[in-house]
């Protein structure tokens, strides 16, 4: 007979001694295990004692975590929470210096654990630590332990950040400003400087007082990725904490201290690779710099305003050329007339009145700045262009004014321009990084890319919105490639003519007009069955290999994972921390937790987990909540995923559905769904091709009068 559900089997560790197999009641109270091992070791005191798991976690065992225990796992009898708390508070504050450095690493190993966090955090050890900084005695290895240490225990979001001191802020500011620090001191200085901006509105301004963008320039000059890494972190809290009218201020500092360069040849351009939280960094450097652009974007144009209306008036002179001609040169009604002439060909939609055009928003007065940048900086592009489409027909005139208008705020739409940067996102642009007015210069480009679309398309003004349909592709298949230049962009464009386009589309998708027959209808119906089935085998195969996922903390990113990954038998989950990202597959045999796929209880998504429920899980992150799932196993205990990108979720989402024998229904599945059935479709209608397909099966013949016909054999 299989143990009770309450029974757990485990080895028990003790210094000096030999492993304890042994049965734990999980119905019975933790103090009396403890007490139960105690007496099988003749050991006093039980209550200064607990239970750890002998795993690199060291964490340890309370009635709250207790139930994670599973069979087959190794604890360790040892010190309790509390009294190894009260030992590392007196020997932190030891006069010796190497037993004070040896207290101050356990203590930083010691604190990735909140329950011995909450016990140290209540001797007041925070403010410990605080005056060991602020006294500025303990250098190197001391102060970078002390710093581990302190950054540990404010992850764990048990005490607030607005209780620091300014002499704390002003020390740990000083650390990042002297040229030569320890580069484990910088570290966890700039992980801490961030986690006060991001934190606290009003260590924002007293953080902002402290550093400033020059000193921290410096930094990112070093060839340390992490210190690289932290720096844009620190730069990208102040820019994302620094009230709106602040940001174009800061923004003129960053490009007067030239740090786009500085990134570009120091970071994206160095023979190191580019890891995961540096891309992430310089995402959200780049969304941060794109919503500078909101403020114009989302400001209508007055068309009473002669200033705005002057950058109407340039527009047409730099087009025509009419700087020669005298202002007071005939009538008025003859001059008016003129200016009318001119914006039509400019292509605006009001001609009388072109600065009406610019009161939509999105995109503002966005457009209008891109025209400008277009027409001084590339002025030989701009004349050629409305030259171009003013000598043609009217019907087969490309406006530029419209054209530009919608084309702005195209782009405003892909590059999510307004909108805040994702907690998992790494999809940065290396060619936003190389020239100082990137999206001026991504819009000269692309309206020329425009231009040429249209010709190729010998558009008209009614397939305006196909040509703008096609150009959005254009640009976001050129996109993927990550080109490291707007060169490199621009020859990419080169070669998706619109040509180039039908034959992608028509690769991708089949003619959906084919197949509304209903045969055809019918025969994909009998297929589908096998497919879905083959999608099923690939998600299990899927999970079988597994997948790394980070755990992420409520107070700030950290490297730290765990694996998970079925048995090729699909009935047990093995799972386990890892130290660092793995580079393949993790073996079964160093997973220590399993979990019985037929004590499943269910998958719950979103807002449903548990670890989205709590307080201080990354609150209000769209993105993060789609990512999350939970598989429920006990009565009220779960397994918490966070996957690192939409397509795992959806792999795990189904696979563990499928193993349930519940309906896989992301929209992944759909999509290979469609592709598979598509491509199968397609092969098992090969021979037919050309061959009309008729709605309704032919009429059986009439049985013939005679037999007379069959061969007879005899």
């Amino acid at each position: 007979m299989p143990p009770p559900a309450d029974i757990v089997k485990v080895a028990i560790e003790w210094p000096g001694a030999f492993p304890k197999l042994m049965e734990i009641d999980q119905k019975k109270p933790l103090l009396a295990i403890i007490k139960e091992v105690c007496e099988g070791w003749s050991l006093a005191n039980p209550e200064t004692l607990a239970l750890q798991n002998a795993d690199a976690t060291n964490f340890y065992i309370t009635e709250k975590n207790r139930n994670n225990i599973k069979n087959g796992s190794i604890l360790r009898l040892t010190t309790s929470a509390a009294q190894m708390a009260l030992q590392l508070h007196e020997r932190i504050q030891s006069s010796s210096m190497d037993i004070k450095l040896e207290a101050l690493k356990d203590l930083a190993n010691s604190s990735r654990d909140i329950t011995f966090a909450q016990e140290f955090i209540n001797l007041d050890g925070i403010s410990l630590l605080t005056q060991m900084v602020e006294s500025g005695t303990d250098f190197g290895e001391l102060l970078s332990f002390t710093l581990t240490a302190f950054v540990e225990l404010m992850d764990h979001g048990i005490v607030s950040w607005d209780t620091f001191s300014l002499a704390f802020i002003k020390k740990i500011a000083s650390f990042v400003c002297k040229s030569a620090m320890d580069t484990a001191v910088l570290q966890r200085s700039l992980a801490i400087l961030e986690s006060m901006v991001l934190n606290s509105q009003d260590l924002y301004q007293k953080v902002a007082q402290e550093i400033t963008i020059g000193q921290l320039i410096p930094h990112l000059q070093g060839t340390d990725q992490d210190i690289q890494t932290y720096t844009i972190a620190v730069i990208n809290a102040l820019f994302l904490k620094a009230p709106e009218e602040k940001r174009q201020e800061m923004a003129h500092i960053l490009a007067q201290k030239q740090l786009r360069s500085i990134i570009l040849s120091n970071v994206i351009r160095s023979n190191k690779p580019i890891n995961d939280e540096m891309a992430h960094q310089l995402y959200v450097l780049q969304v941060l710099t794109f919503n500078l652009l909101e403020d114009r974007m989302m400001t209508k144009m007055d068309p009473q305003d002669q200033a705005q209306r002057d950058i109407i008036f340039e527009l047409r002179r730099i087009a025509f050329d009419v700087e020669c001609e005298s202002n007071n040169s005939g009538s008025i009604e003859k001059r008016k007339s003129m200016y009318t002439r001119d914006y039509k060909k400019l292509g605006f939609i009001n001609h009388v009145n072109p600065a009406v055009d610019f009161t939509q928003i999105p995109p503002g007065m966005l457009a209008l700045d891109n025209m400008l940048y277009f027409a001084r900086h590339h002025q030989d592009a701009y004349i050629r262009i409305v030259l171009e489409n003013s000598s043609r027909e009217d019907k087969h005139e490309c406006p530029f004014g419209r054209s530009s208008i919608e084309l702005t705020k195209m782009l405003c739409e892909i590059l999510r321009v307004g909108e805040l940067p994702s907690e998992n996102c790494h999809d940065f642009h290396p060619m936003f990084f190389t020239h100082d007015r990137s999206f001026e210069e991504f819009f000269c480009i692309c309206i020329q890319l425009l231009n040429k679309t249209w010709k190729e398309m010998r558009a008209t003004s009614e397939d305006f919105n196909k040509v703008m349909q096609v150009v959005k592709e254009q640009i976001t298949r050129a996109l993927t490639i990550k080109p490291n230049s707007l060169d490199q962009f621009k020859s990419r464009l080169q070669n998706l003519s619109y040509t180039e386009i039908l034959k992608l589309r028509q690769s991708e998708r089949m003619n959906q007009e084919d197949f509304q027959s209903r045969p055809i209808l019918e025969l994909r119906e009998k297929i589908q069955p096998e497919i879905m089935e083959l999608i099923k085998q690939q998600r299990l195969n899927r999970l079988c290999e597994g997948t790394c996922f980070r755990k992420i903390s409520s107070r700030r990113r950290q490297d730290k994972f765990w694996y998970c990954r079925l048995s090729p038998n699909h009935k047990v989950l093995h799972y386990g921390d890892l130290e660092e990202s793995p580079q393949g597959e993790v073996a079964h045999e160093s997973l220590q937790d399993k979990l019985p796929v037929a004590d499943i209880k269910a998958v719950v998504t979103g807002k449903d987990c548990p670890h989205m429920k709590e307080k201080g899980a990354l609150k209000q992150n769209k993105e993060l909540l789609e990512l999350a799932f939970s598989v429920l196993y006990e009565s009220d205990e779960y397994l918490n995923f966070i996957a690192p990108d939409k397509h795992e979720y959806c792999v795990w989402t189904d696979g563990l559905n499928a193993l349930l024998g519940k309906e896989m229904t992301s929209e992944f599945t759909r999509s290979d769904m469609d592709t598979l059935l598509n491509m199968e479709m397609k092969l098992r209608l090969l021979d037919l091709e050309n061959i009309q397909i008729p709605e309704v099966p032919p009429p059986i013949p009439k049985e013939p009068s005679n037999y007379d016909f069959v061969y007879d054999c005899n």
